[in-house]
């Protein structure tokens, strides 16, 4: 069992996240902590000063929101961490900050740049120095 888990979720992939967030309840343990990570992409490329912070607040807001929704709808208790920047470095980052010990992150079906896992999944498992579990989506028959 766990003590504190991080659960980084994608706008775009809630329902996704909440088969997580489920998955890490099961393995937290007595007295232990969720903290669901999303993080704000900025473009490569483009400097922070550039887009409008009213667009970033926005964005933020509503994945705030999302999340706060997601655990409400699950009946489970985490703190929500919204960042931005790149994925992995944030969610290695959150990681780190909150001193979890179980990062679980979802994988979606490989494209020809990444075989084996996504993107985001491959960088954090390269470079997280806790343990990560990749939760593949199952292969609808």
């Amino acid at each position: 069992m766990y003590s504190k888990i991080v659960v980084p979720v994608a706008m775009d992939q809630v329902g996704r996240g909440q088969q997580i967030l489920q998955r890490a309840r099961d393995l937290l343990a007595e007295g232990g902590e969720i903290v669901l990570v999303h993080v704000v992409e900025i473009a490569t490329g483009y400097l922070s000063i550039e887009f409008p912070a009213a667009m970033l607040d926005m964005e933020i807001s509503q994945a705030e929101e999302r999340l706060n929704r997601m655990k409400g709808e699950l009946g489970i208790s985490a703190l929500v961490d919204i960042r931005y920047g790149g994925s992995a470095r944030q969610i290695i980052a959150a990681a780190e900050e909150h001193a979890a010990d179980l990062i679980i992150i979802a994988s979606h079906r490989p494209g020809v740049a990444n075989y084996l896992l996504g993107a985001t999944a491959d960088r954090v498992v390269r470079h997280s120095p806790i343990s990560v579990l990749v939760d593949r989506e199952l292969r609808q028959p």
